[in-house]
């Protein structure tokens, strides 16, 4: 089973928690209950939304188009379920101080148009991505190396000073050096997430249609995308990795509602689900039976704040203490979730290393009059009113409901859902500032580190910040973090700051996230990896 690929928003309500044991869809080497002779060049479908942008690497930050793109292509270093790195199409990731990083290539790899993946081949599309003129999703996260800030400068409107980060040197074909702006010993693993991905010479003749027909070095090559309708790819034979695809390749079908897909799902016109609406979540044991998937993995439903708005901006942080107070967590868990939940007792989810567990104390326990006295405290909700955004294709609209019920009857703050037709329209209200009040969050693991759930997330400028949070002292500490001696030391730093974000609340944790789907008689080997994803490559087609 391979590890997390992509940081990501996660799209969907139905899917929390890391255990060391999981109930249903068995293990990677499983028939998972089903029979029949296996066709190797058979093609499956998956269910997904639209993608929010172009299929760039660096331009996608959400679950519907990371499980496109990360089936398209491939970076230097993956994780096994351990958490343990993994060299993918790096021969050997090095450093001696956690400042200077050397990658040697392996040196058979091709693109998908035949074209041989170098040392260019990483710097110049981190180069280009990193620049603040190609206006990338994920542009922040090449901060750590040394030149981004004359590549992407801070000053709205200001034009990049260089054209290529000086910490980027290509030393031959097949080795490259990078010198970070200051120590961070945890940066071998962010080099699995996505937008690390290496790019072919064809794509800067024209990166727009490059996202829409993307060429990448992964185990699947691009064939087709017909908008809001579905996404066809094929098992690349001339793959160099070893995870290469039992199947002939994936076609993912795009879909509105959840009740949809799992009525589809039933018929068998879709083969794999990601998550099943809580409509489904009572039936759906019963319904697949062995096919039925329960499955916990690393990712954290929270309620974002945006502090941006008139609301938020100055408001004291005692008032979202009393929010969170205010939700009755177990019970949402056990009924309009079924069970399928563990509430949240903390901003880092579970299966990551350094998660805390109780370390938000008394915030995410459910007290009402300790929740009305610190709105009190605090100065009140202004205008005495809130509303949270979520996306009505992904099966939240049941517990945005249960969670507004639960903080109107326990402190007369009157609340409401605010519906988006689907994930891209909520994501793009989010980048455009237009959230009125909060928005519904969940975040997946990229690396099984701490720091992915805080630095990224929190940090002044980072690219998962959709709240606009900002704190200098905060700031501080995590850079600070990063620069510790030792990944140990740097997750014990970190440590430290989770347990300061209670004063500032630039969020509101609701429950960890968990792996509930399921698929359908004409495939098998199914399984999901620890960013909640199905394991494409592994899935079998049956005749």
């Amino acid at each position: 089973m391979r590890g997390a690929k992509s940081a990501k928003w996660v799209a969907g309500a139905a899917i929390i928690a890391l255990a060391a044991t999981a109930c249903g869809g068995g293990d990677s080497d499983s028939d998972n209950g089903a029979k029949g002779a296996v066709d190797a060049d058979g093609i499956f479908s998956v269910e997904v939304g639209e993608p929010q942008n172009p299929l760039q690497p660096a331009n996608t930050m959400e679950s519907n188009g990371s499980i496109v793109t990360d089936a398209i292509f491939s970076q230097l270093v993956d994780y096994d379920p351990d958490g343990k790195l993994e060299m993918i199409n790096a021969e050997s990731v090095e450093t001696t101080d956690s400042k200077l990083w050397t990658v040697k290539l392996k040196k058979d790899w091709k693109f998908h148009d035949g074209t041989p993946v170098t040392a260019d081949s990483y710097v110049k599309a981190w180069n280009w991505a990193a620049n603040i003129e190609n206006a990338q999703t994920n542009a922040s996260w090449f901060a750590d190396i040394k030149g981004y800030a004359d590549v992407h400068p801070d000053a709205e409107g200001a034009k990049p000073k260089a054209d290529a980060m000086s910490g980027l040197k290509k030393v031959d074909d097949y080795t490259f050096t990078i010198e970070l702006n200051s120590a961070v010993p945890y940066f071998s693993y962010k080099l699995g997430y996505t937008v690390f991905s290496p790019l072919p010479e064809s794509f800067y003749a024209d990166p727009k249609a490059a996202g829409e027909k993307p060429v990448g070095n992964g185990a699947y090559k691009f064939v087709s995308w017909d908008h809001k309708k579905q996404i066809k790819v094929v098992r690349n034979d001339d793959y160099k990795g070893s995870d290469k695809a039992k199947n002939g390749g994936v076609i993912f079908k795009n879909y509105t509602t959840l009740e949809t897909a799992y009525e589809d799902l039933k018929s068998g016109n879709v083969d794999v689900l990601r998550q099943i609406g809580p409509k489904d979540l009572p039936v759906y044991r019963a319904d697949l039976g062995d096919r039925a998937v329960d499955k916990a993995y690393s990712a954290i439903q929270t309620i974002g704040v945006a502090m941006y708005t008139d609301q938020w901006k100055n408001t004291d942080p005692k008032v979202l203490q009393g929010l969170s107070m205010a939700i009755d967590r177990d019970t949402i868990t056990k009924t309009v979730l079924q069970g399928t939940r563990e509430p949240a007792t903390g901003w880092v989810a579970k299966g990551v290393l350094g998660h805390q567990e109780n370390v938000a104390g008394d915030v995410t326990k459910y007290d009402p009059a300790k929740a009305k006295a610190l709105i009190k405290e605090g100065g009140g909700v202004p205008g005495n009113e809130i509303f949270i955004q979520f996306n009505a294709d992904g099966g939240h609209k049941e517990w945005i409901e249960a969670v507004c019920n639960s903080i109107t009857q326990a402190t007369g703050v009157k609340c409401t859902g605010d519906s988006k037709a689907d994930f891209q329209a909520d994501l793009n209200a989010r980048d455009a500032k237009q959230v009125k009040s909060f928005y519904r969050s969940g975040w997946v693991l990229d690396y099984p580190v701490n720091a992915n759930f805080i630095s990224d997330l929190f940090r002044t400028g980072a690219a998962g910040n959709n709240g606009f949070f900002s704190n200098k002292d905060l700031d501080a500490k995590i850079k600070a973090a990063d620069s510790a001696a030792s990944l140990d030391e740097s997750v014990k730093a970190y440590q430290e700051i989770e347990k300061e974000l209670v004063n500032y609340m630039p969020s509101i944790p609701l429950w960890y996230y968990k792996v509930n789907a399921g698929y359908s008689e004409n495939v098998k080997n199914v399984d999901y990896a620890q960013d909640g994803d199905p394991i494409l490559t592994q899935v079998q087609v049956i005749k």
